[in-house]
């Protein structure tokens, strides 16, 4: 069961997460910047609940108390076409 993948993007599994909390007995944050759950592409738009729940059981802590952990989406949405190259034809 630890190897559930929690963080898409940087590929943080349930199993890293605890890992790193027990070994470093560290804050929800520093966990975070130890991990990089939830830093990834999606700037935690798609792991961000599940990120906090681990975080909370692992560290006993919630993660938006002292620090908040930023969710960074995206600064605009941008069509694929472009991402690809492709020439509007209109």
């Amino acid at each position: 069961m630890t190897d559930i993948i929690i963080c898409r993007c940087e590929e943080v599994t349930l199993g890293d997460l605890q890992e790193t909390a027990k070994k470093y007995k560290c804050s929800a944050r520093e966990l975070k910047l130890r991990t990089r759950a939830g830093m990834g592409i999606c700037g935690g738009r798609t792991c961000r609940p599940a990120v906090d729940k681990v975080l909370m059981d692992a560290t006993k802590e919630n993660p938006t108390d002292a620090i908040p952990l930023k969710v960074a989406p995206p600064v605009r949405p941008i069509v694929l076409s472009k991402l690809g190259g492709v020439a509007d034809d209109k």
